[in-house]
C-alpha cells in the first residue's frame, strides 16, 4: 500500500474517530475532559505493558487506557460533587497526577523497556506506514487498521444512539425521565473517547488527538445549531484539513502533525472571523446595524420635531456626528420609508410620521 495513502487515510480515520465523540463533549462543556483523558491514560497503558509481559500488546493497552479514562472521569465529577473545586480546577488536579504517576512507573521499571514518552505525546504518523499486522492473510498498517475500527465503532454508536445522545446531550432531565439512562450514555461516551484516544496515540500523538477531538466540532458550532449538520461540518473539517495539512507538510517539509494541527487553527479562526452566526465579522456587523438603527430613530424623532423637513447639516449638529454617521443613519431610514429627500434636505414621510408618533420604529 502506497506510504502517502496509508498516512493520509490514518489521519483521516483519526479525523472522523475524534470528531464524532468531539461533537458531544463540546456541547456537553467538556472539551477538555479530552485533554486530562489523553494524558491520565498513561498509567494504564504502563499497567497493560507491565501484564502483557513487557510487549507492547494493542488490546491490553486500549483496556487499560479504557480504565484509567474512566477512573479520570469520575475522579474530575466526584471532585466537583463535592463543591469544593470547579470542573477546570478538577481536571487540572486529576490529570496531573496520573500522568506523573505513569511517567514515575515508566522511570522506575521500564526505562529500558519499548515504551517512548515522546511517542505518546507528539507521535509519528509518518512512521505509520511501517508498523504492519496480519489481517486474514495479509499485510496491513496497524495504526489504518486500529483507527478504522474505531471509528467505525464510534460511528455506530453515534447512529445507533443519536436520538439519546441529542436528548441527554440538551436535556439530561428530561432523557432521565425517558428512561435513556444518560449516566449510562456518559460514560460510554468517555470509553470511546478513551479508546479514541490510546488508538491514536502511536500514530499522531496526545496533543493532535486532543485537537483532533476539539477544534473540528469547536469550527462546526460556529456554522451551525443543528446536530446533525454539525456532525457532518466536523468531520469535513476534521478530514479536509488532514489531507490539506499532510500536502502541505510534504511541500514544504515541516512536521505532519503539526502542519494538520496548523490547518485545524486555521479553519477554526477563519470560522471565528467569517461565520454568519457569531463571526466576528457578523458581530461587528450586527451592532453597526444596530447603531445605525438608532441613529435612524433619533432622525426620524427629530425630523417630526422640526416640522418635518431638516436640513442633514442641522442634524449632524445636534447629534454631533461626522459625515458617515449622518449618511447611514439616513440610508437606514430611508430604506425602510421614514425619510425621503436629496441632497442636503431630509423630509418625514407618511410612515415615518406614523411611526414617531407611535415611539418606535419596525425594523
Amino acid at each position: 500500500m502506497n506510504a502517502d495513502l496509508v498516512i493520509v487515510l490514518t489521519a483521516c480515520l483519526v479525523a472522523v474517530a475524534g470528531s464524532l465523540v468531539g461533537v458531544f463533549l463540546v456541547l456537553r462543556r467538556l472539551s477538555m475532559i479530552s485533554d486530562a483523558i489523553s494524558h491520565s491514560v498513561l498509567p494504564g497503558i504502563v499497567a497493560a505493558f507491565w501484564f502483557s509481559g513487557g510487549e507492547a500488546a494493542t488490546l491490553p493497552a486500549l483496556i487499560g487506557a479504557a480504565a484509567m479514562g474512566l477512573l479520570t472521569v469520575v475522579a474530575v465529577e466526584l471532585l466537583v460533587r463535592s463543591g469544593r473545586v470547579k470542573n477546570d480546577a478538577a481536571i487540572g488536579v486529576v490529570f496531573p497526577l496520573l500522568f506523573s504517576i505513569g511517567v514515575i512507573l515508566i522511570s522506575m521499571y521500564f526505562r529500558n523497556a519499548h515504551l517512548d514518552l515522546d511517542a505518546v505525546l507528539y507521535g509519528e504518523i509518518a512512521y505509520a506506514p511501517f508498523n504492519n499486522m496480519l489481517v486474514f492473510g495479509r499485510e496491513l498498517p496497524e495504526s489504518l487498521v486500529l483507527m478504522g475500527i474505531l471509528a467505525l465503532l464510534n460511528a455506530v454508536f453515534v447512529s445507533v444512539f443519536f436520538k439519546e445522545l441529542r436528548l441527554s446531550t440538551f436535556d439530561a432531565g428530561l432523557a432521565a425521565s425517558l428512561g435513556f439512562a444518560p449516566g449510562v450514555l456518559h460514560y460510554a461516551l468517555m470509553t470511546l473517547l478513551s479508546f479514541t484516544t490510546v488508538g491514536a496515540f502511536e500514530a499522531v500523538g496526545a496533543v493532535l488527538i486532543v485537537a483532533f477531538v476539539i477544534v473540528p466540532p469547536a469550527s462546526a458550532y460556529l456554522l451551525t445549531r443543528k446536530l446533525a449538520v454539525m456532525l457532518a461540518l466536523s468531520l469535513t473539517i476534521g478530514v479536509l484539513s488532514s489531507i490539506l495539512g499532510y500536502f502541505l507538510a510534504v511541500a514544504v517539509d515541516a512536521s505532519i502533525a503539526g502542519m494538520i494541527a496548523s490547518m485545524l487553527g486555521l479553519v477554526f479562526f477563519l470560522c471565528l472571523l467569517f461565520s454568519p452566526l457569531d463571526g466576528v465579522l457578523a458581530t461587528l456587523a450586527r451592532r453597526q446595524r444596530q447603531r445605525d438603527s438608532v441613529a435612524a430613530r433619533q432622525l426620524v424623532a427629530y425630523t417630526a420635531a422640526h416640522g418635518a423637513r431638516i436640513s442633514l447639516h442641522e442634524a449632524m449638529q445636534r447629534f454631533e456626528w461626522n459625515a458617515s454617521q449622518i449618511r447611514r443613519a439616513q440610508q437606514h431610514a430611508r430604506r425602510n420609508g421614514w425619510l425621503t429627500g436629496e441632497g442636503e434636505t431630509i423630509s418625514l414621510t407618511p410612515r415615518g410620521s406614523s411611526v414617531s408618533s407611535q415611539g418606535h420604529a419596525a425594523d
